[in-house]
């Protein structure tokens, strides 16, 4: 990777929800996790400290002010009945009102120079600007835009984080096409052209390996599909190819955007464009080759998947050989075009898989899931809901977990690792997809039995003391 090219960081605590302080001694933090010995300052200078967000997660405001409905508006509103035995949200609960940040955008802007952030990465809500025109949904980014701007906060933009337009999913099939790629270069068109006087940090999808794998694969996320003899209550599909052309036609289209972009856009706003991509790490289940191999061969079906074709125009060669011909070729125009696409690429990572060598898994119905060969498991962390809220406020854990990564992510970058910036998931708790709001992922608290009033938590006040300028 050439050195101008950044990676940006956004964690992922799993397990923790939690929230404000009520009658803590906010600047006494364990000598563990003291920030007079690291902070802010114990990074190279520049390096960006942003919190993240997406919009359906978020906005709320499903219904009204010209927004249209997207795939995760359908998902969540089918309910499980004669054909659905299953709920397809823990809680049965949707985005429509969310953390309402439509709404109380300036509170939450409040909050983030309040604890001193550097940047803010939100996305835009396709089917709330187009494609029909909608100047209400076009104001209400401008505003939040503008907002950020006036307290110092750069606005870091996704402009597709798998809230599709149902209306392109009913016309054609969304991702499954490649008439997708077109209107998706006019929809970053537009975003390009209405905020990127402003905008001068573009992402053009958030992980593309979630949004095959379980919209297509597995079918626990919208639009969720996948194959019958999966008996999960898909609404149709194929596990064995779906995920692959999802994923090809969306290279496709991120590479068409970042052409645009460089060619139409780059020379007046000056800004840069990437992309970002998601991967756990997979430790092997022993010391065997064979296990060792398995793991290489994850890592390559979940982040080689995108990041290979990025650096190299192609595929990893596992990739190529354990599916064959269900994984779709790039011609040698669309290689080019694919192969770096990006000023720079974000990393999301959340956990650590162990990776055992499967053969069998070759003996069953194709799928994405089984491909690479691997049986892979994790140790998870769970959530109490039944707490008080000032246990909930108390997440000790989180700052545990945000410490010793920044330590070691600080280490990484004093050995030579090329990373610009870092960005916490999430500043507020939120509509977490198929959970709903059963986990609290969250730094601020969000009350929703009150008029989703705003807590900051213990690790709120952690990282504004790690953020101030010592």
């Amino acid at each position: 990777m050439n050195n101008y090219r950044v990676v940006l960081l956004l964690p992922f605590v799993l397990g923790l929800h939690i929230t404000n302080v009520i009658g803590y001694d906010h600047q006494s933090f364990p000598k563990s996790y003291a920030t007079s010995t690291l902070n802010r300052s114990s990074f190279p200078a520049g390096f960006v400290f942003g919190a993240a967000s997406s919009s359906y997660q978020y906005e709320g405001v499903a219904n009204e002010d010209g927004r249209g409905p997207s795939i995760w508006d359908n998902f969540t509103h089918t309910y499980p009945g004669a054909f659905f035995s299953f709920k397809k949200i823990a809680d049965g609960s949707n985005g429509d009102v969310a953390v309402d940040q439509y709404h109380k955008y300036k509170e939450d802007v409040g909050i983030m120079k309040e604890m001193g952030l550097d940047a803010y990465r939100f996305s835009i809500s396709w089917s709330r600007i187009l494609p029909s025109v909608n100047p209400k949904g076009i104001q209400y980014y401008n505003n939040l835009i503008n907002e950020l701007l006036a307290h110092g906060i750069q606005p870091y933009v996704t402009l597709f984080h798998w809230d599709l337009p149902q209306t392109l999913d009913d016309e054609y099939g969304g991702f499954l096409s490649p008439r997708i790629v077109d209107d998706y270069r006019d929809f970053a068109d537009f975003c390009f052209k209405e905020f990127g006087d402003r905008v001068k940090y573009w992402i053009t999808f958030n992980k593309p390996w979630t949004y095959c794998n379980f919209g297509y694969a597995t079918g626990s996320l919208a639009p969720g599909r996948c194959s019958a003899w999966q008996n999960l209550n898909c609404t149709g599909g194929d596990s064995g190819t779906e995920p692959y052309l999802v994923a090809h036609h969306l290279l496709l289209a991120h590479a068409s955007a970042v052409k645009l972009y460089k060619e139409k856009y780059e020379t007046s706003q000056k800004g840069v464009i990437g992309i970002t991509l998601v991967s756990h790490w997979f430790e092997p289940y022993s010391n065997s080759g064979k296990d060792r191999n398995a793991a290489l061969r994850a890592l390559d079906f979940m982040l080689g998947w995108a990041l290979d074709p990025l650096i190299y125009g192609d595929y990893p060669y596992s990739m190529r050989s354990l599916a064959g011909s269900r994984l779709p070729k790039f011609s040698h125009e669309q290689s080019a075009i694919v192969k770096g696409s990006f000023d720079f690429n974000r990393m999301n990572y959340y956990t650590a898989n162990y990776a055992k060598d499967a053969p069998q898994l070759g003996n069953t119905n194709p799928s994405y899931t089984t491909d690479s060969g691997a049986n892979l498991s994790r140790v998870d962390e769970f959530n109490n809901s039944t707490l008080p809220l000032k246990q909930q406020l108390y997440d000790p854990m989180r700052i545990d977990y945000y410490y010793k990564h920044l330590s070691y992510l600080l280490r990484a970058i004093k050995e030579g690792a090329n990373v610009k910036g870092y960005f916490a998931w999430s500043l507020l708790d939120n509509f977490e997809w198929g959970s709903g709001y059963t986990v609290r992922f969250g730094i601020n608290y969000v009350d929703y039995q009150n008029r989703l009033k705003r807590y900051p938590k213990y690790s709120a006040f952690w990282f504004k003391s790690f953020l101030k300028k010592y």
